[in-house]
């Protein structure tokens, strides 16, 4: 029987992944509206958990950095969604893939600061996140992965989880379970997009080194 945090979790998700989706595939002034509201929610709930903090100041102006990122990937006219997106689908299904092969296979926990981390946990997201990149990619574009895909998704995995791990350490030097409660099920925003405030930058070197234009 499905516990009722879990519950929670699947219904919030199927609420927020539409909405979600929508303003990302709309773009435009609709796009810049949704990301300010992320980073504002985002913004308080760090300052909350870290304020008077000596990282306060380093780790608000890492998630500018880290929302500019993300908004100037969509913004580019030269397959913005498509690599929006592409960053998007590994972020989350590394997080999906993590939860559900940790609580299913459990195993030897990965690190201390983050308790609920498994080993298991990390090749489940990595699988899961090869798996959905190659159904999408396949899907909507009807191609193959091919040996850089591999490569970049690999890379934006690991970013993403030590993200995930980053967080979760100072949500333990606050003495806080969640960052939040404003996701049912998943906690604060910060909970739910930690892997991604990471990743997006990584990845805006990355298409910036291989010279995509922004």
């Amino acid at each position: 029987m499905i516990n009722n945090e879990l519950s929670k979790r699947i219904i919030s998700s199927l609420i927020i992944i539409p909405v979600a989706l929508f303003f990302i595939i709309k773009g435009s002034f609709l796009f810049t509206f949704f990301i300010l509201i992320c980073f504002l929610i985002s913004s308080y709930e760090w300052h909350k958990m870290s304020n008077k903090k000596p990282y306060y100041l380093p780790g608000l102006l890492f998630l500018i950095l880290s929302f500019y990122s993300a908004y100037i990937i969509r913004a580019n006219d030269n397959n913005s969604l498509e690599l929006f997106l592409y960053i998007l689908i590994v972020c989350v299904s590394t997080d999906i893939g993590g939860y559900i092969f940790g609580k299913v296979f459990k195993g030897p926990k990965l690190i201390k600061i983050s308790p609920k981390k498994t080993y298991t946990g990390v090749i489940g997201g990595y699988l899961m996140s090869i798996i959905l990149y190659f159904l999408f990619k396949n899907f909507n574009y009807g191609a193959e992965i091919n040996s850089n895909d591999f490569i970049f998704i690999l890379l934006i995995s690991t970013i993403s989880q030590l993200g995930d791990i980053t967080i979760s350490y100072f949500k333990r030097l606050s003495k806080i379970k969640d960052t939040g409660k404003i996701l049912p099920g998943h906690g604060g925003l910060l909970d739910r997009i930690d892997g991604m405030i990471f990743a997006f930058p990584v990845a805006y070197i990355i298409f910036k080194i291989i010279q995509i234009n922004f």
